[in-house]
């Protein structure tokens, strides 16, 4: 489990294909204190540490990871967003992200206002039926996020200069493909919805 705050950003230093695999060769800061098997979210993707040599480490995404995601167009020198998972005990600082994307957004408008940016997003709600709500949160990119100006389909959010300068927002422009992860609860709910317990629920 992860909270949405980016701990690091890394590198991409190498991608090997296997088949219908790619394992990616990263370099990060903190590197050397992770282990074989540990989760961790790159740009919102929760991925099994495989190797670690140094200051870098490397993680394998699947077919269906690489689709679903923007992994698959990760190059050589491209940055990501990292997160250790979460440790007990520490404040929770973000919300529930469990590390798997439902599916990708694009950017469709970046301006600087005031020395904060603002940032909207379009996503395929028609054939997902993900939604959002005016205050809720949403992950991109493995980064927790309020979101207003709410609609089927698109969301808008403001980033401050601190977020820019630690993840890889600051190099998102018009056409940038993103990760989304939408809120647990939210996808729990509408889901009983759509099985016909919305009666059950409402009348509690």
């Amino acid at each position: 489990m992860f909270t949405g705050i980016v701990e690091a950003t890394g590198t991409i230093e190498k991608i090997d294909v296997e088949g219908t695999n790619k394992t990616f060769t990263i370099e990060a800061d903190f590197a050397s204190e992770m282990s074989v098997n540990e989760s961790l979210s790159h740009n919102g993707v929760c991925l099994t540490i495989v190797n670690v040599e140094g200051n870098a480490y490397q993680v394998t995404a699947v077919q269906e990871t690489l689709i679903k995601s923007n992994l698959g167009k990760l190059a050589v020198g491209d940055i990501v967003n990292l997160e250790r998972a979460m440790a007990s005990g520490y404040r929770f600082d973000g919300h529930i992200v469990q590390g798997h994307v439902d599916q990708t957004g694009i950017c469709t408008y970046r301006e600087e206002v005031d020395g904060s940016w603002l940032f909207d997003f379009e996503y395929d709600y028609s054939e997902t039926g993900n939604f959002l709500v005016e205050k809720g949160s949403v992950c991109i990119d493995g980064v927790s996020l309020t979101v207003f100006s709410v609609k089927d389909g698109s969301f808008r959010v403001t980033i401050i200069p601190h977020t820019m300068n630690v993840t890889n927002f600051r190099d998102y422009k018009v056409g940038t493909i993103v990760n989304l992860e939408f809120d647990v609860i939210g996808k729990y709910i509408k889901r009983l919805f759509d099985l016909g317990y919305r009666d059950a629920i409402v009348n509690k």
